[in-house]
Formats: structure tokens, sequence, C-alpha cells
């Protein structure tokens, strides 16, 4: 049997894998809450795998190993970062999101949350924290999309744009049929085959060339700079890598895996489990890279784009069955995000956009169909995007990643720990932030050089706290709110003895009256 039949078994069999877990998460998807949120009974383990696998996407098999091929450990920067950044995002921002959502009208997106925090009645937040995500999102995805094409052309030799359609198609289909729960499990499994690939194939590698300590031999004789966390690195370079982490406080697709834990004491253990793998993974990425540089050297025939080198070396150290399940790993990366963002996208614009602007309640399954149509019609826009690419997969996902860290980042901290944030602080702040990255992200030279994320970042918070001082007003139910999801995080309470802080609040400002909305509703409990 050829090697390329023994592949492409490989790949057949990952495929029905991913496409089974979509049927079998249908058949637990029962309403729109399902599909978006999953009920909010995700465990530890399958909330940071999948937060993990859903970050990560291409750039951790390609976009990581790529870079670090060509300018060696002084790009391992971006990796520390970012491996900082998640280690706060999940001490902080997931106890007290995961709590202050449910608290919140039990809010199932990132806007939803954000309306109903500040009370926002013109819903003009919502809306345009919708859009936003509708627009990166788009560019988010058409890089996973890019990735797939790159994929496919670099082990199989097929056309680039075949490629990304096959990996959209079969991302679509899984997304499609089984929603959050098909997402979430199909996360786990691909970042268990992620780290399984990122661990063996610089092991075996480093055992082929004879030791770590020949290994750096033969990297430095290629390049010594390729050694040094400075070599050839300015200021703005390095603070362009590692403020990669601001980004993490404002990715809706990573931080709504916070909200659809079972309960806030839960994101202790999934905080251990999701950096340990992000540890494990980015020390992966770096080895598979140097490896690469050792067998390969530099400007190597057989490795036309950096980019593969971890394509390459699956194939050069491997039977060709298991460099079948090595290049399956890729295929998990970049789809594992491609799934995550389209269905974040999905429910922004049926939840955030769609539903502000009809008065008509939708039906359980007109909702979900309704969701399912949106999956694919953003997929559509986004093959459009990634028909032709005219940048790598590391400035698609740069500029994504910037465009919501910047535009969500300080907004979401501010809710969750400033109680005076006003609606209008919120607003101004995100359209600042936003404007910031997609302004300052295309234009070069001087000051210009630093991550767009620095600034978009630094002028959303300005913004945010300068027009919030002006703005806010008291208001007793959001103050019963702030306290309560605070009370909630830290384990001083209990969720009924929250419901009751909070319904007592809004029976106050009501006299008497609670509107349904303003309550702490367990849909499946009334179910």
């Amino acid at each position: 049997m050829s090697d390329y039949a023994f592949q492409v078994i490989s790949m057949t069999l990952y495929f029905a894998i991913m496409i089974g877990i979509g049927f079998w998460a249908y058949s637990r998807t029962k309403s729109v809450d399902d599909y978006m949120l999953g009920g909010r009974q995700l465990n530890p383990m399958v909330a940071a795998l999948s937060a993990g696998a859903s970050d990560m996407s291409g750039w951790l098999l390609m976009g990581l190993p790529g870079a670090l091929y060509l300018r060696g450990l002084v790009e391992f920067w971006i990796a520390i970062g970012l491996t900082t950044g998640a280690w706060l995002n999940w001490k902080f921002v997931a106890p007290r999101l995961r709590s202050y959502t449910e608290v919140s009208n039990n809010s199932i997106t990132v806007p939803s949350f954000l309306d109903s925090r500040l009370r926002d009645n013109s819903h003009a937040l919502r809306v345009i924290a919708g859009l936003i995500i509708l627009f990166y999102f788009t560019f988010y995805v058409s890089a996973g999309m890019v990735s797939g094409g790159w994929f496919f052309e670099g082990a199989f030799g097929i056309d680039y744009r075949i490629g990304m359609l096959i990996v959209a198609g079969v991302t679509v289909v899984y997304t499609l049929i089984g929603g959050f729960l098909a997402v979430s499990y199909t996360d786990m499994v691909q970042g268990l085959m992620m780290l399984f690939a990122l661990i063996m194939v610089p092991a075996i590698g480093i055992f082929r060339v004879g030791g770590f300590r020949e290994l750096g031999n033969r990297v430095s004789a290629v390049d010594p700079n390729m050694l040094s966390w400075f070599g050839g690195a300015t200021a703005i370079g390095l603070i362009s890598a590692v403020a990669w982490g601001l980004g993490y406080f404002g990715q809706p697709h990573i931080i709504v895996r916070f909200m659809a834990l079972r309960s806030s004491a839960e994101s202790r253990q999934a905080r251990r489990i999701s950096i340990g793998w992000m540890l494990l993974s980015c020390l992966g990425a770096l080895g598979t890279a140097f490896v690469g540089v050792a067998i390969l050297g530099h400007n190597s025939p057989k490795l036309p784009n950096p980019e593969q080198v971890f394509i390459v070396m699956g194939q050069l150290l491997f039977h060709p069955l298991i460099a079948g399940f090595m290049l399956a790993a890729i295929l998990a990366a970049i789809m594992s995000t491609v799934s995550s963002q389209l269905l974040v996208s999905s429910s922004a614009l049926v939840e955030d956009v769609y539903m502000t602007f009809t008065s008509k309640k939708l039906s359980t399954r007109a909702g979900m169909w309704l969701s399912r149509l949106c999956v694919a019609g953003i997929s559509i826009m986004a093959a459009a995007l990634a028909w032709t690419p005219n940048d790598t997969i590391l400035q698609l996902v740069a500029f994504s990643w910037a465009g919501f860290g910047a535009s969500f980042g300080p907004i979401i901290l501010l809710a969750l720990f400033w109680k005076r944030l006003s609606s209008a602080g919120a607003l101004s702040g995100m359209v600042v932030g936003a404007a910031t990255v997609a302004i300052w992200g295309n234009i070069s030279g001087g000051i210009f050089d630093l991550y767009e994320i620095v600034p978009g970042f630094l002028f959303n918070l300005l913004v945010a706290v300068v027009v919030s001082l002006f703005t806010y007003k008291e208001n007793s139910v959001i103050d019963a709110e702030f306290s309560a999801a605070r009370s909630l995080s830290q384990g001083k309470t209990d969720y009924d003895a929250a419901k009751e802080q909070v319904d007592a609040a809004v029976a106050a400002a009501t006299d008497g009256y609670i509107p349904r909305s303003a309550t702490l509703v367990d849909d499946a409990a009334e179910q």
C-alpha cells in the first residue's frame, strides 16, 4: 500500500469520527440554549481542552512552528505572552463570568451579557458587539480555511482551493448538526490529538539527531541567533509579542467556554488542565521547529513554505499511517477553531442582531434552524475571502485576535470588576478599540509597527472609564447582580441565595412586580 493510501485512510477515519460526534451531539440538543451553550453542562476537562483547541488553531501547528523555524527563540515570546494571558483569563475572568452571566438574565452570548449587565435599553451595545463579532470572525474563519488549503497542498499536493473546501465542508457539517456540544467535544478530541502530535514529532526528531546537545549544535550551526531570546529583536517587537496575551480577555469563542461550565468552582480544575496543555503544546511547537532546522537546515527544497515544517517532519519521521494521524492533528487544530468561531458568529447574528430587531419570538425549532442557516452563510463569506490568500496565517490571525482583544477585553474586565461601568462608556470604548485596530493595523513604520492590540486595548480602556465616570447612574438591580455574582464566584453563596438577592432588588425597584426578563430563569427546570 502506498504512503498516500495510508494517509488517506487516516484522514477518512478522522473525518468520520468528527461527523459521528456531530450526530451524537444532535441527539442531545433540544433547545437554542443547548445549541448555543450546551445547557451550561461542560465538565472541566471538556471546557479546558475545548478552549485550548479553539484558541490555538492552525497557528499552533503551522504559524508558530513556521515563525520559530525562520527566526528562532525570539518568536517564542508570543507563546509566553499567550500562556500568561490564558492563565490570568482562567484565574480571574472564568469564575466571575460564569456566575455573572447566569445571574444577569441567564445570558448565553457575550453581547447579551453586556446588554443585560448594563441595562442598555437602546440595545445599541448588543447590536454593535454582535456586528464586531461578525466582522472580525469572518477574517478569523478565513484564516482557518487558508490553513486548511495550505495543509492539503503541502501534505497531499491537492490544489489549495480544493483542500480549503474539504476542510470547510466537514467543519460546517458537524457544526450545523450538533451545535455547541458537537463543537466542544470535537475540540476535546482534537486538543488531545494536537498535544500527542506536538510531543511525538520533537521527541522522535531529537532522538534521530542524537539528543538535545546535538540538536543545539546543529541549530547553532545554521544560525547562532536562533538560540537567542533577543536575537535581532527590537523593543517594539518584544512588546508586541508579549502583548498577544492581552487578547484573551476579549475572545468570544474562548470565554464562551467559561459561561458553559457546570459551575464557577470548576474553573480552577479547568485552569490547571488548560495551562498544562498550553505549556506542553507550545514547547512541542518549539521542538518541532528546531528539529526541522537541525534536519533540513534553511532554504530546503523539501520545505518551500516554512509554515509547513510540522507537515514535512511528520512525513519524514513516521510510518505513513502514523504520519496520517499526525497530519490529522493539523486539521484538528484548524477545524476546532473554525467550528467554534462559526458557532459564536451564528449566535451573534441570531441572538444579538436578529432578535433585537424583531418582536416575534422564535420557536425552538425555528431558532436552531436559523442558527444553522447563519453558520452556512458565514462559512460562504469566509471561503470567498480565503479563495485567494494574500496574507500569511499568522497575519490573518494577528489582525482578528487584536480586533477582539481590543474591542471586548477591557469592557469584559470592567463589566466584571468595576460596578460603575455605564452602557455609554462600554459602547464608546468598544467602538474606539475596534476602530483603532482596523486603522493602526494598516499603517506601518515607527510607532505603528507596535502590535495594534496595544493601542486598541489602552484607548478602549481609557475611553470606557472616562465616559462612564460622566454617565454612570445608580441602579439597585445592577448593584444586586454585581454583589450576587461576586459572592457566587467566590463560593460565599449558592445559586438560590443569589437568585433571592436579585429578585428582591427587582421587586423593590418595581413595587413588587418581578419581570420575567429580570429574574434568574432556568429553562431546563421549567420544561
